[in-house]
């Protein structure tokens, strides 16, 4: 008789990784497939629903029209990895101004 063991977290058969999904709905994507896919820290993806199937895909810029909350700020991550720190910091402190007024 087999003895039984349950399933482990993640587990790989030919090229599919079948992981769960948590509480909140997240998936960690395994670092083998995050450096396949040239995904790092503060990238963008795009998630999208055909079939039943969702897709995620490395988008280095925002589509034309996209303006979701989340699509603003994706876009302002990209965006701020690819300024100088001059830039950065004057657009850190325009920020900073227009909080200061909200607050008021």
């Amino acid at each position: 008789m087999e003895s039984w063991e349950p399933p482990r977290k993640e587990e790989t058969m030919g090229n599919a990784i079948y992981k769960l999904v948590d509480g909140k709905g997240r998936v960690l994507i395994p670092k083998a497939l995050r450096e396949a896919a040239n995904l790092e820290y503060g990238g963008i993806v795009r998630l999208g629903l055909s079939e039943g199937k969702v897709t995620v895909r490395r988008v280095d810029v925002i589509e034309p029209g996209d303006q979701s909350p989340e699509a603003v700020e994706a876009y302002v991550h990209a965006a701020l990895k690819t300024m100088p720190d001059s830039t950065k910091l004057e657009f850190l402190a325009e920020l900073s101004g227009l909080l200061q007024k909200k607050e008021v």
